[in-house]
């Protein structure tokens, strides 16, 4: 309907927006957004022709920098601090030497082991290492103190500008270096990443795939080893040959063990890089054995496999001379069959999504959705929150084309999706105190459904076809999963209510999965608008009769259809969505959150008078729209006395709160 249409114009016309950009190339790595708008080549120029260093105003040298708590300003973590430029640490800096080496990546005080994991994995692709680190950067050649690196932030590519002022003291780097101490570019990344972040501090835990996600664009999925597939290790060998980053820790059960040490050298709570997966005779058998990184340059693993364990003398001696280094530099082999007993969890970040399960690598077809969870109004936690649920952000996908090879019958082809339930920024808010939320997602079938918004009826008689694991703190959850044809409703939620984020959802699909509003639909709706017109603020008695009628209607929306179950006189926000569907709108997140935050009061309850408001500026909105000459009303006066009525009944509902907190007043004084 009508209707629909237009209230989805915000939506699309923002999704229009962002598909032209991307369809130019804005967003891709060829042509990455200017983080906080500075162009590096400007920058660079600028510094250059004035014969400056380049001093980063957007992410000072100064304590703000490093942190907000343990590495506060006023912290004894910080004392001694001084910022300096690689041309003041060694006579001779390089940007990089020979290509990047996973020796490049040591860790230093900062507790970012997880980063720097995922790091050292890049340079094990040349091609994916140089997206993130441009070529043509170098201490000697147009040096100008400035530098640049390229992340992946949910759905487009941003380019982040630093200068070389690093943390140091007693002369030597605080944090991430190389083991030679003259190559800089894993210090610089570590600062850009930083910047992108807010702080140094901000990076303190976290998970490998997040660093892989944001060095590739690409998504990744869990595995726990003691339940882990049977062909665990074909798929690690397909994932290395493929360029897919990898990455393994070990669980903690309590604060006091997180890098604990274990008896055989390996530390908990602590993110390593699989580097490796090769396969040996030994002993007159094959021994499957993987080779993993400790980022801290140190501490390696002593049982078998390791270095100069006698496993090694029962093997082709040019094997043994091609795979055992014997170098303490953190990276170290051991058989698979200790990698599974030993570590808790593998994370896989694949580049291309169907490199696991398929020998052809295809494209598959990418469709992103970004919104909101805010509390009152789409906010609506998980299941167990029944009266609340319904009102999450909804998604629709149609799967009208089966996989090329898929597994279901000829009468039920299937399609493959991979679901990935990203949430923004809770990285940079660590300062604010907040902490990542525990999410998940739902997927339902729909069958001849209409409705813009699934109501609570309809979660109480549907159960879901697919799902995500169990709600968990991750910045990502993802599923792969295989569907019959059809259309699907995605509804993404955090555990709990009135819990405010923001969010991406990615649904990869071997085919294209079709959405609601094509870009043609809105442009034939936004050629229908007009402009604003302005009312002449008088109200005659046919108006007020209008006026009084609606006000009538509202009472009935209100109390005869038991939207105000405890005829308490107000509205939980939630219900509104009902109090409005009573009325004729159907209206999206977007503007349910905006009416929420405009009517509902600090408990999240919306009086009568809020309502009337509210009720009168969409029957305006819709008014002017429905009644405009573009749309067939020939006098072109419906829009301007829907604007009079809009703020005439505005001044009556003011002066009835005025009233009301003058009797409130009085009575508090006597």
């Amino acid at each position: 309907s009508l209707v629909f249409l237009l209230v989805n114009v915000l939506c699309a016309g923002t999704r229009l927006c962002q598909e032209r950009a991307a369809a130019d190339g804005l967003g891709s790595n060829r042509n990455a957004i200017k983080y906080l708008k500075q162009d590096y080549e400007a920058l660079k120029q600028q510094c250059l022709q004035a014969g400056t260093l380049f001093k980063d105003e957007e992410f000072p040298a100064c304590p703000s920098a490093l942190g907000y708590q343990d590495l506060g300003p006023y912290s004894f973590k910080t004392q001694g601090i001084i910022w300096k430029r690689p041309t003041e640490l060694c006579a001779n800096p390089q940007f990089m030497v020979g290509g990047a080496t996973r020796t490049d990546v040591c860790q230093g005080e900062l507790g970012d082991c997880w980063l720097l994991a995922a790091i050292a994995s890049l340079t094990l692709n040349p091609d994916i290492l140089y997206r993130v680190v441009p070529k043509a950067q170098s201490f000697q050649k147009d040096y100008a103190g400035i530098f640049h690196f390229q992340f992946w932030q949910y759905g487009e590519w941003v380019d982040v500008v630093v200068d070389d002022r690093l943390p140091t003291r007693n002369g030597k780097l605080l944090f991430v270096h190389s083991e030679e101490g003259n190559e800089f570019w894993s210090a610089l990344l570590e600062k850009a990443y930083a910047k992108l972040n807010s702080s140094y501090e901000a990076l303190t835990g976290g998970s490998t795939i997040e660093g892989f996600e944001d060095f590739t664009g690409g998504i990744s999925e869990s595995y726990e080893l003691r339940r882990a597939p049977s062909n665990l290790y074909q798929i690690i060998r397909k994932a290395l040959r493929a360029g897919s980053l990898l990455g393994c820790s070990i669980d903690i059960t309590s604060a006091s063990e997180i890098e604990a040490i274990t008896s055989l050298k390996l530390v908990k709570g602590h993110a390593y890089s699989v580097t490796g997966a090769e396969e040996v005779y030994y002993r007159g058998r094959l021994e499957k054995l993987v080779r993993l990184r400790n980022p801290w340059g140190e501490v390696e693993w002593t049982g078998a496999w390791s270095d100069k364990a006698p496993e090694w003398n029962y093997i082709d001696p040019k094997q043994k001379q091609a795979l055992d280094k014997q170098v303490d530099d953190g990276e170290f082999w051991m058989a698979f069959s200790d990698f599974q007993r030993q570590f808790t969890r593998l994370e896989i970040c694949n580049l291309t999504p169907d490199t696991l399960t398929s020998n052809e690598v295809n494209r598959w077809e990418l469709t992103l959705f970004n919104g909101q969870w805010r509390r009152g109004s789409t906010a609506g936690g998980c299941q167990n929150y029944q009266a609340t649920y319904w009102t999450n952000p909804q998604f629709k996908i149609r799967l009208e084309e089966p996989d090329d090879d898929h597994e279901g019958s000829l009468n039920e082809p299937c399609c493959t999706i991979l679901v990935g339930l990203m949430q923004k920024n809770r990285r940079r808010q660590k300062k604010m105190g907040e902490a990542l939320l525990s999410i998940g997602f739902s997927l339902y079938q729909l069958e001849n459904h209409t409705d813009i918004h699934m109501n609570r009826a309809f979660f109480a008689r549907n159960q879901p076809v697919a799902r995500s694991d169990p709600y968990v703190n991750l910045r990502e959850v993802s599923s792969r999963m295989k569907l019959p044809q059809g259309e699907y409703l995605i509804v993404p939620s955090t555990f709990e209510p009135y819990k405010n984020g923001e969010f991406c959802l990615r649904v990869f699909s071997e085919k294209q999965a079709k959405t609601q509003l094509t870009a043609s639909e809105l442009q034939t709706i936004l050629n229908r608008v007009l402009a604003k017109s302005n009312g002449t603020g008088t109200l005659g008695l046919v108006e007020f009769k209008t006026l009084w009628m609606k006000i009538q209607n509202y009472l009935v929306i209100i109390f005869l259809t038991k939207v105000d179950s405890d005829y308490s006189g107000t509205i939980d926000s939630h219900e509104m969505r009902n109090a409005l569907r009573e009325a004729g709108f159907m209206l999206n997140d977007q503007l349910q959150h905006s009416i929420v935050v405009r009517y509902a009061c600090s408990k999240l309850s919306i009086d009568f008078d809020g309502f009337v408001a509210c009720m009168i500026r969409l029957e305006t909105l819709f008014s002017k729209c429905l009644h405009s000459p573009a749309m067939g009303n020939s006098s072109g006066r419906g829009p301007k006395r829907s604007i009079q009525l809009v703020l005439l009944a505005e001044d009556w509902l003011e002066g009835r709160r005025m009233a009301r907190k003058a009797c409130d007043l009085q009575s508090q004084l006597v």
